[in-house]
């Protein structure tokens, strides 16, 4: 499946991008990351701790252990704060 992954704050700035096309054959957002941190050590450095990151599927938050079934768009963010 082909989808499309967004890269928000310093995980933008670790990876280097901010969006790519990904062909994956993960089943969860977690399998996903570990697709990822096995490309290059920029990715493994950037979701070294993912207590730290939070995802959101199609514009929804969500969970590391969610099925990414149908969704076109997986965005990885740093937790938000209010101010």
């Amino acid at each position: 499946m082909r989808i499309e992954v967004l890269y928000f704050a310093w995980l933008r700035e670790r990876i280097g991008v901010p969006r790519e096309r990904v062909e994956t054959e993960a089943g969860t957002v977690r399998d996903l990351v570990a697709e990822l941190r096995a490309r290059e050590e920029r990715y493994d450095a950037a979701f070294s701790d993912v207590s730290a990151v939070r995802v959101a599927l199609d514009q929804e938050l969500s969970d590391f252990d969610a099925a990414l079934g149908d969704a076109r768009e997986v965005a990885f963010f740093p937790p938000m704060t209010g101010g």
